[in-house]
């Protein structure tokens, strides 16, 4: 894992520091996006703060992209592509519970082209579908 956290940090022209070896490791690790009160509960010991200026640097060079869910946080995941600006492929939908608060990727879900007037340019791209996930929709479905 230490020598994985190096080479995508070094791709990316980061320094490896503790922390941030620390909050790429909870995030190489987690089965889906975690907003920074996520990690900070996982590492235990690392102040938030610290763990917002190490998202933030990994955010700006491509190492995380960041999902806006609805939920009130800002959510961080490894991009698939982390240090490759040039071949940022993170443009996937993601979904989010609205019992549980989960959010999932759909890695494997093209998102659908917009067509945008022209002279506009996109940068990033936010797609999610809110409902609930299987686990909950269960819960539901027994409760009635």
């Amino acid at each position: 894992m230490t020598d994985r956290i190096q080479s995508l940090c070094d791709k990316a022209g980061v320094k490896v520091s503790p922390v941030r070896s620390l909050v790429m490791r909870v995030l190489l690790q987690a089965e889906s996006p975690l907003c920074a009160q996520d990690i900070e509960c996982r590492l235990g010991t690392v102040d938030r703060s610290s763990i917002t200026r190490a998202l933030a640097l990994f955010s700006d060079k491509g190492l995380v992209h960041t999902i806006e869910d609805g939920s009130g946080s800002v959510k961080y995941e490894i991009c698939h592509a982390a240090g490759a600006h040039d071949h940022h492929n993170d443009l996937h939908p993601h979904f989010y519970c609205t019992q549980c608060g989960s959010t999932f990727c759909f890695c494997d879900t093209s998102v659908p082209e917009i067509a945008l007037p022209g002279g506009f340019v996109p940068m990033s791209l936010n797609y999610i579908v809110k409902g609930l996930c299987p686990e909950c929709a269960a819960k539901t479905k027994q409760h009635n």
